[in-house]
């Protein structure tokens, strides 16, 4: 390597301007730089900084106007252990009050999301680096199982609030509430009330995590998706 570099020193150093030179030993010094061996803190914080990259990345297309309700990824369906309730109102002609809950329910997830990424990074800045290496090793959404993992019940607690409150605003509850009741005066029904901020919630943090694995995978794959010195050295190391 060292004796390639020097021929490539001094066939530059002929046949190009001095700030050419110095231009090129600069990016070959950093080339070099990159293939240095990487020490656990910088696996810990490259790791660290790709999952800030994901979620900002993902909080920021989730907050976006249906970043959920146009998103068949992440977009929120009718409560399951509710299902019948959707298909009955839909079979009495209730497709519209139906269809409205789902979007208030999409927007209360994409109001929530605007608020989830100073809760998720303080996740990510308290993590342990004594995975990183495995993380590194491993597939293709390590980094983001390992978050999810480890996190999940933190965030939750965190983010319940803010999703309780973000439905709330765009009339999600109040219409949920309309549509229970409009169930459960049907005769000869079973009533239902299914918890709606906790399932609100949990689909909510899924559909984040989701787009974090995609920016992971992203940044894993794509070396252009690795906008920062520290990620080109970790990422590079697995390649």
């Amino acid at each position: 390597m060292k004796i390639i570099q020097f021929v490539l020193w001094l066939i530059l150093l002929s046949s190009c301007s001095s700030t050419q030179v110095n231009q090129t030993l600069g990016e070959v010094n950093k080339a070099l730089e990159l293939e240095q061996p990487l020490s656990t803190a910088e696996v810990g914080e490259g790791l660290k900084e790709a999952l800030i990259k994901g979620i900002s990345t993902g909080s920021d297309l989730a907050s976006q106007l249906d970043g959920y309700f146009k998103n068949p990824e992440i977009k929120i369906p009718f409560p399951p252990e509710a299902k019948k309730v959707e298909d009955k109102l839909r079979q009495l002609g209730f497709d519209k009050d139906v269809d409205r809950f789902i979007m208030t329910l999409n927007r209360g997830a994409e109001e929530a999301a605007k608020e989830a990424k100073p809760i998720f990074i303080t996740a990510i800045k308290s993590m342990t680096i004594q995975d990183a290496w495995g993380i590194l090793k491993g597939e293709e959404d390590a980094a983001t199982q390992y978050l999810k993992r480890t996190t999940s019940p933190q965030l939750k607690e965190k983010f319940m609030p803010v999703i309780r409150n973000a439905l709330s605003r765009v009339n999600a509850t109040k219409y949920y509430g309309d549509i229970v009741n409009t169930y459960n005066q049907i005769p000869f029904v079973q009533d239902v009330n299914p918890n709606l901020d906790e399932y609100a919630t949990d689909k909510a943090m899924e559909g984040l995590f989701i787009l974090i694995a995609n920016e992971e995978k992203a940044i894993r794959q794509n070396p252009a998706a690795r906008t920062t010195d520290l990620l080109k050295r970790v990422f590079r190391a697995q390649n």
